[in-house]
């Protein structure tokens, strides 16, 4: 899953939707530091129920992911797309195409979900924009297998970005799927990958209550 698939449905209590992002975030900020699984549910009972609350949104991810990857959807989408992204780039035969077809799954099923309940969207940005960065740093400082002081900077700029509003347009979601390519050290995405893209949608789209459906 990403972002918003994982957080829509605790758009109520913001520091626990915080939370569920915190293991894409650390992808973004710091792929070397790992969530300790052991501390996020020891840090469950926290006594500032904020912090419980991050805590639980991160677990809440771990959980979700496990079920998610192995869902009948997931694994023939994942395929298909992949199939389709060494088509339109023919010369790469390395990890790339398998790479996109992974992330593409869970960027359109995001893009699914916005597309039938824009307003939800809405409320995940207004969820995150009124969190404490301060109080999430702390929280995922305690869980993780090191502690970073560029939370307090990176948690308000991630929610400003607002990039999920840009995976309804193909020429902008390939231009957020291009900076997750040079985050990775990989090859840039030419203007081609374009023709994928709108039958991608429709694919994961069309199975998006399976993939959102626990085997």
């Amino acid at each position: 899953m990403n972002y918003f698939a994982h957080g829509r449905l605790f758009l109520d209590t913001p520091y626990f939707a915080a939370g569920t992002a915190v293991p894409d975030w650390l992808c973004v900020l710091d792929r070397k530091i790992r969530v300790r699984p052991q501390a996020a549910q020891t840090l469950v009972s926290h006594p500032d129920e904020r912090v419980a609350a991050v805590a639980g949104g991160i677990l809440q991810h771990r959980h979700d992911d496990a079920w998610f990857h192995r869902t009948r959807a997931f694994a023939e989408l994942n395929l298909q797309l992949t199939a389709e992204v060494r088509k339109v780039l023919p010369q790469d035969d390395g990890f790339r195409p398998s790479f996109l077809g992974h992330i593409l799954v869970e960027i359109l099923l995001d893009a699914a979900l916005i597309a039938d309940a824009p307003e939800q969207l809405d409320a995940y940005q207004a969820a995150l924009d009124s969190i404490d960065p301060l109080v999430v740093a702390d929280a995922i400082n305690q869980v993780t297998t090191r502690p970073s002081e560029l939370w307090p900077v990176f948690i308000p700029r991630f929610s400003a970005e607002r990039f999920l509003y840009d995976y309804q347009e193909d020429a902008k979601l390939l231009s957020r799927l291009n900076r997750v390519m040079r985050r990775v050290q990989m090859q840039p995405l030419p203007e081609a990958f374009l023709s994928i893209l709108p039958p991608a949608r429709h694919a994961v789209a069309r199975r998006r209550q399976e993939l959102l459906t626990a085997p």
